[in-house]
């Protein structure tokens, strides 16, 4: 039985008298080679050299974002979230693929991040549309991210699940609880003020954000 709840043998996709008419799992959306037989046969070629079984490109194919990057500190636990987020999946009999699409974070866009926002929401719902995805796992942190992944996933009309990686922990600082970004601009205000020296501000600067900082160290 295939992803349309109808009766369908691997070998029928060999059949070259029952037309593909699937509009769900692998067999939707192919690419036009004026002869939709030998794309469903490309597509399985190079998906198989991933190991695929024909049980599982059988299955309902959920989409799952990674948004990892070097450059994106708030997104520094995204391969575990993919990795847990495949084994629920798995567990309820789909298909789950992940795919890289535009990274932004705050502090590393030039000129700034909302200037990148909309290039990252249209290549969201690109990338979704272009691909055989039955749903869709967005997973992003950055304040610019998830809005980004909210309007493009809504855009590619397919069902869209946000998995926010979520806050940073927050460190500590003379006995006061602190973290990005609420203290960042107070506390250099104060430095620039000259109610705050150097070395303070150099020490500040070690705890905004101190959950990022121990991953990588430990890593």
């Amino acid at each position: 039985m295939d992803s349309n709840g109808t009766d369908r043998k691997p070998s029928d996709d060999y059949d070259l008298s029952k037309p593909i008419t699937a509009t769900t799992g692998l067999r939707q959306g192919l690419t036009s080679y004026g002869d939709a037989h030998f794309s469903l046969f490309l597509r399985k070629v190079f998906i198989k050299a991933l190991g695929y079984s024909e049980d599982a490109l059988s299955r309902p194919i959920i989409g799952i974002i990674n948004t990892y990057s070097g450059f994106n500190p708030c997104h520094a636990n995204t391969p575990q979230l993919i990795e847990a987020a495949k084994r629920g999946i798995h567990l309820q009999g789909g298909l789950a693929i992940d795919f890289p699409t535009i990274s932004i974070h705050e502090g590393f866009s030039s000129p700034t991040s909302m200037f990148l926002r909309n290039l990252m929401s249209m290549d969201t719902e690109e990338m979704i549309k272009a691909q055989p995805l039955d749903a869709c796992v967005t997973i992003g942190g950055c304040d610019k991210t998830v809005p980004a992944q909210l309007m493009g996933g809504l855009s590619a009309n397919k069902p869209i699940l946000p998995l926010v990686t979520g806050p940073m922990i927050p460190g500590s600082f003379k006995g006061k609880r602190i973290g990005a970004c609420t203290d960042c601009r107070n506390n250099w205000a104060a430095y620039r003020a000259g109610s705050m020296d150097v070395e303070d501000i150099a020490a500040l600067n070690e705890e905004l954000a101190p959950s990022v900082s121990l991953e990588l160290e430990e890593s």
